[in-house]
């Protein structure tokens, strides 16, 4: 590291810091890119001259995040010009040039209705790079022209010095200039539990906190190339159509590829026999309006719009819609750990060991708490979790003459105390080590003291040595000399799980859904946290996987890299284009991804997942970046949320089976009765020649069907114990099965009508009064519409429709449906049809209900026939996968669990990754035995896997 330099003219002299080893490396990207050796070499006694500061904020651009932002009105614009709305827009143009009002003027709201659902639910869903904008603190003290001075942190510039004092945040990427030490909490950038000490050479990172020390540092980076920023353009990097959309596009595209295609065989077959062309259009638009399902989106948003309600009485506040249907298919978790399935704060372990006769455990507390200034606030977390410890009144007869704070560089703390009986000692606490070497008895507890830290240390505990001086050199606490210390023990730390965390796991596992643990912390922390959890202990690092810059756009990750990922349990020592990086892995292997998380460095995993959950107490970027929020402690609400989840689906589901079963009935009843059904023929007293439904009465059969069918978003369903899947092979095969009966029985219907004035008909047989024309369009209207939604209460069961009993607000919803179409078809108001008798009427709906049962038991055995043929459902294959999978996991826990209870360590069974810190040297025979069981247990887990 080369020293400083003295100031040269603008403020520029020799290289200080970041020397460039690459002559190439330029910082920035493009044409405006700079070599770094031009760069960091800022002189530390005058900083940047305010001249070349302004010249490098034009060239690089504020210490700010760039958004990629889309104005409201363009994303108002594109809901009204896809593939669907241009297909309405046509319909409308076509009933303006036929000046059919009423048709234009439904038409034109069910167009709005649509695109400005749509666009409020994208307008109200937030931004998460605006929120990682809004988490920049705004100052910081930067010397300029060799003064310090406050500036908004958005002036900065690489190169800049700065100082980061205790409490402050850290303003940009910074580089530690030579001085004090310094104590960093990165825990919402890397998921750490405690700060971490940062010496000269060390970089800071955008958005950490300084927590100890103040020191001299040069900005190394700004904005977008920050640490933080490439978080945001992770973020940013995620744009593309969510799966329900692309589900409900198929969906529509098939039905109206259909239904363009009949329609359009109608249209011509009326315009080559003769039929006025606009009244041939007229009818050929509105049967292609009733067929499209242009209500579709309204009735699903509905439907999960209610869900949210209801999701939010549960503590879950949905952020995007459409989330709500990829949680119910969720089948793979990553969770965070710091915060989300721990506690993100140190608990004092019950495991305190002592190394001197007669000494307790409440003996250990209380020189510990001694050892920091019991009578003032806690000036760190472990000084907080020790005086906490104990009850500090009887400390108050003991007089503290001396205290030493803690310093990095001495890694402890030491008090000067005088007891009630007029004796002076000391007492200390900090790293075992350092402790350790101050002890008279070393020698005597060396072996046993260093097994159990090393113990400590392969399950991820953190460990806190204390130790008591009865003789005393001077009363100053800083000197050891002529002092006489003795090993009292170790207090041990660990960031424990939540109470609810392994019973949610748990659940998550009953529903199928996999769990793995994505976390920054070190490896041995993680495998601990697992193995208390019950999860999987196969926990390894990220250093064979891309860097973010790779990863971005990339469609082969899992194809490249989907076996390490599915074989692993979880990731330790990751960052957040890791977490981004493993969830896209996941995606790509066809997993439907959840990640949970609460820190800026779970932002882009957030967005990158099909549901991204925001745990409690998350911040704003990682609130802004999910789909879901829970706002009670904890991850049992996500289970709760992913049954109501997964009872939405089957509300949807439910709604679409019908859908299709209608758009089909209703699409070839007219196909085939304007093409085979001629009424002339049928009896001369028939002026038509084909037969045709009133315009009017297709649009009230779209409207009151479709208005009616929302009260779907409140039946009862049954969540599902497998995650949901648009299965629409399965879909599409039982709407067809339900839909060919319902078109059965109507073009039947239509036959026995046309056929009622023969003598020798079924009409005559029944004694029934032979119908005219308009009488029989009156009929078909009633049994068309009755078909229409009973088909809801066959599509809304796999068994009988009688085996689950619908919600309330939906039966009241078909009983007015129903009974305002019996009413419509009785007493029609307008002079294109006829009312029919009573009787009719109530001959139809015996007719229907008995055809209602028929096309009931045609569904079962629909169901029953893909569930032996596998169609529609989880192939062979993927259940044995499945199976095999599960019970390698199972393999793998039960050997974990049972070397554990005979008393064998963690670090015995998981090999420790190289990336960790090293054991201390005194320790390094404990440390050889592990390495030599590393290679049998590789073997053993490489045979587990087979």
């Amino acid at each position: 590291m080369a020293s400083p330099a003295a100031a040269g003219s603008g403020g520029l002299s020799a290289p200080l810091l970041l020397p460039v080893t690459d002559p190439d490396a330029f910082y920035g990207k493009g044409p405006d890119a700079v070599p770094k050796a031009t760069l960091f070499d800022t002189s530390v006694e005058t900083g940047l001259t305010t001249e070349e500061a302004e010249r490098r904020i034009g060239l690089f651009g504020p210490n700010e995040l760039v958004e990629k932002t889309v104005s409201p009105w363009v994303k108002l614009v594109k809901e009204f010009t896809g593939p669907m709305p241009i297909m309405i827009w046509l319909a409308i143009l076509v009933e303006a040039i036929i000046k059919d009002v009423p048709d234009l003027l439904i038409l034109l709201f069910l167009q709005l209705l649509n695109g400005f659902v749509g666009w409020y639910e994208d307008y109200k869903a937030g931004n998460a790079v605006a929120a990682l904008k809004a988490a920049l603190k705004p100052e910081a003290q930067v010397k300029r022209d060799g003064i310090f001075k406050t500036i908004n942190a958005s002036l900065l510039v690489p190169g800049d010095i700065i100082t980061l004092s205790a409490g402050a945040a850290v303003p940009a990427d910074c580089e530690i200039l030579p001085g004090a030490l310094i104590e960093v909490d990165q825990a919402a950038l890397t998921g750490e539990s405690l700060p971490v000490t940062m010496r000269a050479g060390d970089v800071a990172k955008m958005g950490s906190n300084v927590t100890r020390g103040e020191v001299e540092a040069m900005v190394c980076a700004t904005g977008g190339e920050t640490f933080f920023g490439k978080t945001a353009a992770l973020i940013q990097s995620v744009d593309e159509m969510g799966h329900f959309q692309k589900i409900i596009l198929r969906i529509t595209f098939g039905l109206m590829g259909l239904s363009i295609v009949a329609v359009s065989i109608t249209l011509g077959y009326l315009l080559l026999h003769g039929e006025d062309i606009l009244e041939a259009i007229a009818f050929c638009v509105v049967l292609l309006i009733a067929s499209i399902p242009i209500a579709m989106q309204v009735v699903c948003t509905t439907t999960m719009a209610l869900g949210c309600r209801m999701l939010a009485d549960e503590k879950a506040i949905v952020t995007r819609l459409t989330s709500i249907e990829q949680l119910a298919g969720m089948n793979m978790l990553c969770s965070d750990k710091t915060g989300t399935l721990t506690m993100n704060k140190m608990v004092l372990q019950d495991d305190l060991p002592t190394f001197s006769p007669g000494l307790t455990r409440n003996h250990v507390l209380q020189a510990a708490a001694l050892a920091a200034k019991w009578k003032e606030p806690a000036k760190d977390a472990l000084d907080t979790l020790t005086l906490n410890a104990i009850d500090l009144k009887p400390l108050d007869a003991f007089t503290q003459l001396d205290y030493m704070p803690f310093d990095p560089a001495i890694k402890r703390t030491c008090s000067t105390i005088r007891a009630p009986d007029g004796s002076v000692f000391k007492v200390t606490k900090g790293a075992p080590q350092i402790v350790l070497d101050l002890c008279k008895n070393k020698a005597e507890i060396e072996d046993a003291f260093n097994a159990k830290v090393v113990d400590l240390a392969t399950r991820g505990i953190r460990a806190l040595a204390v130790a008591k001086a009865s003789k005393v050199g001077s009363e100053d606490a800083s000197s050891t000399a002529g002092d006489t210390w003795e090993m009292m023990g170790i207090l041990t730390f660990l960031d424990p799980p939540r109470p609810d965390t392994k019973s949610t796991i748990e659940r998550a596992g009953h529903y199928g859904i996999e769990v793995k643990m994505i976390t920054g912390d070190q490896q041995a922390i993680a495998i601990e946290t697992c193995r208390v959890l019950g999860m999987g202990m196969n926990i390894v690092t990220p250093e064979d996987l891309p860097t973010g810059d790779q990863a971005i756009g990339s469609r082969v990750l899992g194809q490249d890299y989907g076996e390490i990922v599915e074989s692993a349990d979880g990731f330790a020592q990751v960052f957040p284009d890791h977490k981004f990086i493993i969830v896209e892995i996941l995606r790509q292997k066809g997993w439907m991804c959840g990640m949970t998380g609460d820190g800026v460095n779970d932002a882009p995993a957030l967005k990158r997942a099909d549901i991204g959950v925001a745990v409690q107490g998350a911040t704003d970027a990682a609130c802004a970046a999910a789909d879901i929020v829970l706002t009670a402690p904890g991850l049992s609400t996500i289970v709760t949320a992913i049954l109501y989840s997964r009872e939405i689906f089957q509300r949807m589901k439910n709604y679409v089976i019908y859908r299709i079963a209608c758009t089909f009935q209703l699409l070839f009843f007219f196909f085939f009765a304007v093409t085979c059904m001629h009424p002339s023929l049928y009896w001369d007293g028939f002026d038509a020649k084909y037969f045709k439904m009133p315009v009017t009465a297709l649009v009230i059969i779209t409207i009151l069907n479709d208005g009616c069918i929302i009260s779907i978003a409140y039946d009862h369903v049954k969540a599902s114990r497998k995650p949901e899947v648009w299965d629409l092979g399965q879909v599409f095969i039982v709407a067809i099965v339900a839909g060919s009966i319902a078109l059965a029985s109507s073009l039947i219907l239509l036959d026995l009508g046309l056929d009622s004035h023969n003598p020798h008909g079924w009409f005559a047989k029944l004694g029934l009064e032979p119908l005219d024309y308009l009488q029989v369009q009156a009929m078909m209207y009633l049994k068309v519409s009755l078909s229409d939604f009973l088909t809801v209460f066959a599509a809304r069961t796999h068994g009988p429709f009688f085996s689950r009993r619908p919600g309330l607000k939906l039966t009241i919803a078909a009983i007015v449906a129903m009974v305002t179409s019996t009413l419509l078809a009785r007493y029609w108001p307008l002079p294109d049809m006829e009312g029919i008798s009573w009787k009719l009427c109530a001959l139809t709906w015996l007719y229907v209900i008995i055809w209602f049962i028929i096309q009931d038991v045609a569904k079962m055995i629909a169901y029953w026939c893909l569930f032996l043929t596998s169609t529609g459902f989880a192939s062979q294959e993927r259940e044995v996968a499945d199976r095999k999978r599960q019970l390698q996991r199972s393999n793998r826990q039960s050997l974990t669990r049972e070397s554990i209870r005979r008393g064998k360590k963690v670090g015995e069974l998981v090999r420790p990754s190289t990336r960790m810190p090293s054991a201390p040297s005194d320790v390094a025979g404990a440390m050889t035995r592990i390495a030599e069981l590393e290679t049998v247990i590789a073997d053993l887990k490489n045979s587990l896997r087979k």
